[in-house]
């Protein structure tokens, strides 16, 4: 009896003990946490990993990647006022003499151009864009090779973040409608042609669409290819299209009604470690998370909250569980890792070592949204 009454004594004390050895660790994972969304921890982040990209520079300056990279960067410039990054802005600008890439009917070509009107609306030197409005210009009034190869200009689906917003900017600047008028046609020939109903995401081009019998490419499991970071670039060129159309413009509630169908989605499809793979609809297949798509869905659901667009019972933990995913993916250099390589489908040869410019430059956008959560 006494035997039975000590060990009973006993139990509860070591269940006592180990209790409150957790509850420290607990708390400490608690803080760390909650640094997280710190706007001083975010400001802190965005300034190592954009410093890291900068000193680590790996394409030509109006490469379609460092469209994507400087668009991030431009972000994290307006979150933080730092100079550093304002003067690698402008020296990017100089370097280039604010030209866009060499083929002007190819979105990638002219993503660069984001940069440049950005930074135009700082300073008002008109030399900075005259060679986008020339560039757009000749897009809007000369066909070319593009369409007479694939029928659209915008035949895949990174293209509606490389294109629409350069159009939606300029159609602002310069007070010319002709331009969203433009972007909307050839957004609507991309959505008619990529978007899948039934999965409320895009394809990322039509060699991936199935036919009347269902055939056509899978994945290992049966299911569609449908490429996570191909739809993070059409997230992420939502934003920047929205940021610019004005409330009252006729096609507006398209593109709303289109971002909250595809985060609707996205949200199904995230994983525990608030990460999504390359191949959305077989994850199990595909090895770790996938940082660059998952940093433009971070970054569009983010603003999507700030918003009022989202559901922020539905998407805030979303968010935050994404943050915290592509903030385990940053080394303690700066770089940020398990980005996926160049590529038109999903891919399984990277890893926590792997990095690209637009990595970087989706993370910078998720942090610059993700600061202003309320």
């Amino acid at each position: 009896m006494h035997g039975t009454r000590w060990f009973s004594s006993f139990r509860s004390v070591l269940m006592g003990l180990l209790l409150a050895l957790a509850l420290p660790h607990r708390s400490t994972a608690q803080a760390a946490d909650k640094a997280l969304f710190q706007p001083a921890y975010i400001k802190q982040m965005l300034l190592k990993t954009a410093r890291w990209q900068l000193a680590n520079p790996r394409h030509a300056p109006t490469d379609w990647t460092n469209g994507a990279f400087y668009s991030g960067v431009f972000a994290a410039y307006q979150t933080t006022k730092s100079p550093l990054l304002l003067d690698s802005l402008m020296a990017l600008g100089e370097r280039t003499h604010w030209q866009p890439g060499a083929r002007y009917d190819h979105a990638d070509d002219i993503a660069i151009c984001q940069t440049y009107l950005n930074l135009y609306r700082l300073k008002k030197d008109r030399r900075m864009i005259q060679p986008t409005l020339d560039v757009v210009e000749k897009f809007r009034t000369t066909p070319g090779p593009e369409v007479a190869g694939h029928g659209i200009a915008w035949w895949w689906c990174d293209a509606l973040f490389m294109g629409p917003p350069v159009l939606a900017k300029v159609a602002v600047i310069e007070k010319q409608p002709k331009y969203l008028t433009l972007n909307d046609t050839l957004y609507q020939q991309t959505y008619r042609r990529l978007f899948n109903h039934q999965e409320h995401l895009f394809s990322r081009d039509a060699s991936y669409l199935l036919n009347a019998q269902g055939e056509g490419k899978k994945e290992s499991n049966g299911q569609p290819v449908f490429w996570s970071r191909g739809n993070g670039w059409v997230m992420g060129g939502l934003v920047q299209i929205l940021q610019e159309l004005p409330k009252n413009h006729p096609t507006r509630s398209f593109y709303v009604n289109l971002f909250k169908e595809m985060s609707a989605r996205l949200v199904q499809l995230q994983q525990p470690d608030g990460l999504w793979r390359s191949s959305l609809l077989d994850p199990s297949a595909y090895p770790g998370g996938e940082a660059s798509g998952s940093g433009f869905d971070c970054y569009a659901m983010a603003w999507g909250l700030n918003q009022g667009i989202l559901d922020k019972a539905t998407f805030r933990p979303a968010v935050e569980k994404a943050w915290a995913g592509l903030n385990r993916c940053v080394s303690s250099e700066g770089r940020v890792g398990w980005v996926q390589p160049i590529g038109a489908d999903p891919r399984r040869d990277f890893s926590a070592d792997s990095w690209e410019v637009y990595g970087t430059g989706a993370f910078l956008l998720a942090g610059s949204e993700v600061i202003k959560l309320k």
